[in-house]
């Protein structure tokens, strides 16, 4: 087997596991997604509903958000959501892409979104 046959085969075994790698994270990154649509709706409709309470105004601040149970809940999820790293994990295989991008960059290659090789032409020697 010849230098390039072997780098051919390196490069397709490369392309093969990251668009295996970035296929994976996506139905995970989808699962996220809609958790973390689902708590950002019910914190807005929360919200919605504390801030039309005509008695929102006259109870302290314990007592209203004792009284809107719902908001208070989903507001607690939300936060949570976000101090366990929700905002990473939304954004996983775009994150996987851009730190390949910028190790291929060296190499002169790129890839797509899928994780599919781009090789870019060789710059001209001078």
């Amino acid at each position: 087997m010849s230098v390039e046959q072997t780098t051919c085969e390196d490069l397709k075994a490369f392309e093969r596991r990251l668009t295996e790698v970035i296929s994976c994270l996506k139905p995970a990154t989808i699962r996220w997604r809609i958790m973390l649509i689902l708590a950002t709706v019910c914190t807005a409709i929360g919200a919605w509903q504390w801030l039309n309470d005509p008695d929102t105004p006259m109870v302290s601040f314990i007592d209203s958000l004792i009284n809107h149970l719902f908001f208070t809940l989903s507001s607690l999820v939300l936060i949570l959501l976000f101090l366990t790293g929700i905002h990473t994990r939304v954004v996983a295989p775009s994150i996987v892409t851009k730190r390949t991008r910028e190790v291929l960059a060296d190499f002169n290659m790129s890839c797509d979104d899928t994780g599919k090789l781009i090789l870019k032409p060789r710059p001209p020697h001078t």
